[in-house]
């Protein structure tokens, strides 16, 4: 049975798509930094499909509990590297944006994911398996007050493509969700009604066809 992590689980786009590689027959090792959430998560989901590791994926030490629950199941054949945070709310403009913030932001959503796809590909190159790392269209058109999250995936954009050219034995896709009605999203326009944007899980059809269809590894958006 495959086997898949994916970080930042416990809400949103993460918790979405491991309902439907869940409900598909996957089996998943699931992080976010919240334990209890995380639980909660888990209880969602058909029993036994799912171990959580909670933990911060800043961190080393967490990183290899991760890859060490998905290779007792058997060795990952799926990362998705879906954790990330903000920065400031509300965004601030890049004059303004503290670098303290920002240096946040990049390592939770640009050294984080590198590492731990480092610690994975060993595995993916023996299985053939595939990397994602959620990107934004705010990696490649300059909104107004993005500069930071902006800046942050568009990197990880790059590294990604670089990934891609350097590994050939695995597939890596940068995929970008479209605007989803999430907990980040909201913090994006604090007091706004965001309520016209749709549920993350809409978007897990497309996901799964991913999957199923592995095109040429390269920049994928899902909505």
């Amino acid at each position: 049975m495959s086997v898949a992590i994916i970080t930042g689980a416990s809400r949103g786009l993460g918790l979405a798509l491991a309902t439907g590689l869940a409900d598909a027959g996957w089996n998943l090792v699931l992080t976010a930094r919240g334990a209890q959430a995380l639980d909660e998560a888990v209880r969602l989901l058909p029993a036994g499909s799912a171990v959580a590791v909670p933990g911060d994926v800043t961190d080393a030490w967490h990183r290899e509990a991760v890859l060490t629950a998905a290779d007792e199941l058997g060795g990952v054949d799926l990362l998705v590297n879906n954790a990330g945070i903000l920065g400031p709310s509300p965004l601030p403009p890049v004059a303004d944006l503290p670098i303290d913030a920002l240096r946040a932001v990049y390592e939770v959503n640009v050294l984080a994911p590198l590492a731990l796809a480092q610690a994975a590909l060993p595995t993916l190159r023996a299985r053939g398996g595939a990397l994602v790392n959620i990107s934004s269209d705010a990696a490649v058109v300059p909104y107004e007050g993005w500069g930071g999250y902006g800046s942050g995936k568009a990197a990880l954009d790059l590294l990604s493509g670089v990934l891609a050219v350097e590994e050939p034995g695995v597939r890596v896709w940068w995929v970008d969700p479209g605007d989803l009605r999430t907990r980040m999203h909201q913090e994006a326009y604090p007091g706004e009604d965001i309520s016209d944007r749709p549920e993350p899980a809409s978007v897990v059809p497309a996901f799964l066809k991913l999957l199923g269809d592995r095109p040429a590894s390269g920049r994928v958006r899902l909505a």
